[in-house]
């Protein structure tokens, strides 16, 4: 166990809490709790690799972190009537089709290796500022306004095209072997 796993950790222990504090109207703690998840999320990422500090254990845990912490985010807050369900089950599909395309992948090849694209570390990031925005607007009675629709269309394009991109990247290692 070193420092960025036991962030990562961390995050996936701050879900539960966060989904509470959703479900009872209590968004300046569910504000804080997602702060700190995301705020880990970066961290850990940082500290694995400025100070080699990546294991194998972490390259599963920390994807599996941001799914849980992200599909927690988008269904809560849907469930609560704050984000749209179509934005929701685009999000929630696209990491559907990632993680059923990691196990077939598996299957089939017996050689998968967590390697994120760069389009999704932009998407992670561009879901998770939604999120902080909508939290923030529950808070603090912000206004919503041309950018959060604006981010929307990032988060939207980014999950389609790192949805796309992960399909693409692995048919084409399964069909014609790992380069």
């Amino acid at each position: 166990m070193n420092l960025p796993n036991a962030l990562t950790l961390l995050r996936i222990f701050l879900v539960p809490a966060f989904i509470y504090e959703v479900m009872e109207d209590h968004y300046d703690m569910a504000l804080w709790f997602f702060l700190v998840a995301a705020i880990t999320d970066g961290l850990d990422g940082f500290i694995a690799t400025r100070f080699n500090q990546r294991t194998e254990v972490g390259a599963y845990l920390d994807p599996l972190a941001d799914k849980l912490l992200l599909t927690a985010g988008y269904l809560t807050l849907t469930y609560k009537g704050h984000m749209d369900y179509w934005l929701t089950m685009l999000v929630v599909g696209r990491d559907m089709l990632i993680v059923g395309g990691a196990i077939l992948y598996q299957m089939l090849t017996n050689a998968l290796r967590m390697e994120p694209l760069m389009v999704s570390k932009v998407n992670t990031v561009m879901q998770i500022v939604l999120l902080v925005m909508v939290l923030f607007h529950l808070t603090h009675d912000w206004p919503l306004s041309t950018l959060v629709e604006t981010t929307i269309v990032l988060v939207v394009l980014t999950t389609v095209v790192s949805g796309v991109s992960y399909a693409m990247v692995w048919t084409t290692r399964a069909t014609h072997g790992r380069k």
